[in-house]
């Protein structure tokens, strides 16, 4: 039986409805205040938010549809939804879910922009590019591959391939978190190496030291700052405009993972700046020493790959007292530049005629001679300085005067050289079963590490600012081996020395005329400090079977020049050989 339905009721019902209609309309339109009512038949409070009071009036509100089952008859099920109180956190403004996302949200990111995505594509391609192009390099200082060869250390390309490489590196840790300070350093990186580019090209000597390898390091370096600061803006850029349209405004605050990256990544940058300048103030450096002219004349060797400084003084007509041409004396030196070493002896020698005539050579690496490709073992550089030589139309014959490990080179080009060796000099030589502390592999980690960071000119900087050290000093001075080039050639002489050039040399003991004269200097302080070094200096006085004297200088260090007795000797036994 159907209940008949209760007038009193349905007009209750249709004048609440009514006034909440109207009340509602009385509301801003983005208001969200809820109004409470009574359900007719529970007597309960209901609460009607923005959608249930403007449409329950009509009656056409889903939710309110969903939550309240009509029946058959048109009676309105009772309402299953829980009251609500209105407390202080009744929202009054519209959920952020009404069109605008937090700015914490992941969704607002730049990437959402193609053109930053593609930025990132090409900065990871450039990365790929770079590493290649550093392991290259990296291979080169041991290695030469074909038409890469610079005539300089090859560890300047190598600073800046490295330099670049942690730019794009670090683009691609903190791509997502852009700020000025980084664009400002990468700013100032761009600015330093564009006047490092300037420099190498403009100044010939570095444009033949670091050759093409060199130019495109730096010029390559000097793009990616470039398009690391470029990149940086425009991803600040898509940063901004996706937080301006997904959020409402352009976020000025910071994470503090953000906060952390910009922090890292401003500390990085910075330090890539500094080495950028110092790899400048050492280029500056190297201009200067550049304006140096060589005593003597540079000569193309190895197919005319680099060049070998040769210098000759002296008379080239004397002959001695039975008419036969004096000989030359041929000098090469130990450890350093000659012009440091026993240049002084020579010199003091032919002022006082107890030679006639002297020549010498800058190893490749020293002075004013290039580096030679690795690898460069003694033999190599006998057979360079041969062809130096006769390009300089010096023919001999000589007397082969050398000291420490550069006996090792005299003594095989000696033995090349068969009849046109008319005696040798040795001062305190290294012999070849000694090679081995060359060799060591310690020693050439350090030379390769010393060599790495030898274009920053952490020890050339300070020594030229503040001890006055001049660009003779740093070309064959004292300061000498600061030099990149002669690093580079110490590493060439360690990398081969218990090889090549061990092997080289034992050869060229096995073909050494036994009759050429010879003539033995030792330190007396080398040979009471290292017996075995005594031991191999005696072994040494047996090179061949015409000795004329082993003299020991008994204060003397194992450059005996050093000392005026040393000296003496030195000029004595010269000037038995020349003359004998």
């Amino acid at each position: 039986m159907v209940k008949p339905l209760n007038p009193a009721l349905l007009l209750t019902d249709a004048t609440n409805r009514l006034s909440c209609s109207l009340f509602r309309l009385s509301l801003p339109p983005s208001s969200s205040f809820h109004i409470f009512t009574y359900h007719l038949s529970t007597n309960n409070p209901r609460v009607f938010g923005p959608h249930s009071v403007n449409m329950a009036l009509w009656g056409n509100n889903k939710r309110d549809d969903d939550d309240e089952p009509v029946s058959h008859n048109g009676d309105s099920a009772s309402h299953v939804v829980q009251p609500r109180d209105v407390d202080e956190r009744t929202r009054l403004l519209p959920p952020p879910s009404q069109g605008y996302l937090s700015p914490d949200d992941p969704a607002v990111s730049p990437y959402n922009l193609w053109s930053v995505r593609f930025l990132r594509y090409f900065t990871v391609l450039f990365t790929v590019i770079t590493l290649l192009w550093w392991v290259l390099l990296l291979v080169s200082i041991f290695v030469s591959p074909p038409g890469m060869h610079s005539r300089g250390s090859g560890f300047f390309d190598f600073s800046y391939t490295t330099l670049t490489l942690g730019l794009l590196l670090l683009g691609l840790m903190f791509f997502s978190s852009p700020s000025k300070a980084a664009q400002v350093s990468c700013l100032v990186v761009a600015v330093v190496l564009l006047v490092d580019a300037i420099l190498i090209v403009s100044v010939p000597r570095l444009r033949v030291e670091e050759g093409w390898v060199g130019i495109a390091s730096v010029v390559w370096a000097l793009l990616i700052a470039v398009w690391t600061v470029t990149t940086d803006g425009i991803v600040a850029w898509g940063k901004r405009e996706e937080e301006e349209r997904l959020t409402g405004r352009a976020e000025s605050r910071r994470t503090l993972g953000e906060w952390t990256s910009v922090f890292v990544s401003t500390v990085f940058l910075v330090i890539m700046a500094a080495v950028a300048v110092l790899l400048t103030a050492t280029l500056i450096l190297r201009s200067r020493d550049a304006s140096l002219a060589a005593p003597g004349h540079r000569y193309y060797v190895d197919g005319d790959k680099y060049q070998i400084h040769i210098f000759c003084e002296g008379s080239t007509n004397s002959t001695s007292s039975s008419g036969k041409k004096l000989p030359t004396v041929l000098f090469e030196s130990g450890d350093g530049p000659f012009e440091s070493g026993m240049f002084a002896v020579a010199e003091n020698a032919l002022a006082n005629g107890s030679i006639s005539r002297y020549c010498y050579s800058d190893r490749p690496g020293f002075g004013w001679s290039d580096n030679a490709p690795s690898p460069f073992s003694a033999g190599m550089a006998a057979d360079v300085l041969s062809e130096a030589l006769a390009r300089a139309g010096e023919d001999g014959p000589w007397i082969l005067a050398s000291a420490g490990v550069g006996s090792i080179y005299s003594r095989i080009f000696s033995s090349r050289h068969g009849t046109a060796i008319k005696g040798l000099l040795m001062v305190d030589p290294l012999h070849e079963d000694l090679l081995y502390r060359l060799g060591s592999p310690n020693r050439g980690f350090l030379l390769w590490a010393w060599g790495i960071i030898s274009p920053l000119g952490l020890d050339r900087i300070p020594a030229a600012i503040f001890k006055g050290r001049t660009r003779e000093d740093r070309v064959y001075g004292r300061s000498a081996y600061q030099n990149g080039k002669y690093i580079k050639a110490k590493l060439q002489e360690s990398l081969v020395a218990g090889s090549l050039t061990k092997n080289e040399v034992s050869s060229a003991r096995h073909i050494q005329l036994e009759k050429t004269p010879l003539a033995l200097i030792s330190s007396g302080i080398e040979m009471k400090r290292d017996r075995q070094w005594g031991k191999k200096q005696e072994d040494l006085s047996h090179l061949t079977k015409k000795l004329i004297s082993w003299d020991i200088v008994s204060k003397a260090p194992s450059e005996v020049w050093r000392t005026h007795e040393g000296r003496q000797t030195i000029e004595k036994r010269l000037k038995e050989l020349v003359h004998a």
